[in-house]
């Protein structure tokens, strides 16, 4: 299932892997049920359904329990683990360890953290190495957010060069630790994903963005994995509130014929016991 998984990121597998990310077992079987072959969490989405904050390491269990509940399903996981809930290497290989133990056959990590600065270098090359160490066939996403956080900890020389520069020495370091693949949130322009895929020994992942490049203008830069990150869940979030405030004003409510139905909903969940069956008093 791994190599399944690390052979839709490279060019003869044809397309790019599109990505879609899941916020919970319904939308996970839902975009299943599309057609996905593969499909990734969304940290936002896990931490928002939990009432927490995003990356701020505080959805570990909430994310291994999600691993849980779909790991076993007709697809691929990959799970977003912010920056691996710890900045200890060892900790960080735990939590793989226990991702793969449940059925996922990738991680994402990233070096943002919640202040707006990013994790040494050294630091999130050593979490990537110890993942690939406890669990080698595990495909590590190793995400920098240079582009989303400016420099950072970065050269120094500001603006987009700025930027390049930190990107590129980062996503070196992270290669040479082990990573499978690379992500660059925030990046955008077209000639510089060129640039950036040549300079790259392992794939690029980019997020998708309503303003950016196309999915096909993407695959044409060469880049092999589209992730639609936390966009669904926001999407999600923003139709159930215009749909609240179209009744609440007494107008009707359009795009309902594509609104699953009750059933619909019900049959994305595997048949099991009720909760009185399933009772142990």
């Amino acid at each position: 299932m791994a190599s399944t998984f690390a052979a839709l990121h490279h060019p003869d597998a044809g397309a790019p892997l599109l990505l879609p990310n899941a916020w919970d077992h319904a939308s996970a079987a839902a975009l299943a049920a599309q057609g996905f072959a593969a499909i990734g969490t969304t940290s936002l989405g896990v931490a928002a359904a939990a009432g927490l904050r995003d990356g701020s390491a505080a959805t570990r269990d909430a994310s291994l329990a999600l691993a849980l509940a779909l790991g076993q399903g007709p697809f691929l996981l990959s799970v977003d683990a912010e920056g691996g809930f710890s900045d200890d290497p060892a900790e960080v290989a735990e939590v793989a360890r226990e991702l793969a133990a449940v059925g996922a056959v990738g991680i994402n990590l990233e070096d943002g953290r919640p202040d707006g600065t990013l994790t040494a270098v050294e630091l999130h090359a050593a979490k990537i190495s110890a993942v690939k160490d406890a669990v080698p066939g595990l495909f590590v996403n190793a995400r920098t957010d240079t582009h989303w956080l400016g420099d950072g900890n970065g050269d120094g020389h500001g603006g987009g060069r700025g930027r390049g520069c930190e990107t590129i020495r980062r996503l070196d370091a992270y290669q040479l630790a082990g990573a499978d693949g690379v992500f660059v949130p925030g990046l955008g322009d077209p000639a510089r994903i060129a640039a950036l895929v040549k300079a790259l020994d392992v794939p690029l992942n980019i997020l998708y963005s309503p303003t950016g490049p196309t999915v096909p203008e993407l695959a044409e830069l060469g880049v092999r994995r589209i992730s639609l990150g936390s966009l669904l869940y926001r999407r999600a979030l923003g139709a159930a509130l215009e749909t609240a405030a179209l009744v609440r004003a007494g107008l009707p409510v359009e795009g309902a014929a594509s609104t699953p139905t009750y059933g619909e909903v019900q049959a994305l969940v595997p048949p099991g016991p009720t909760p009185s069956e399933g009772a142990s008093w």
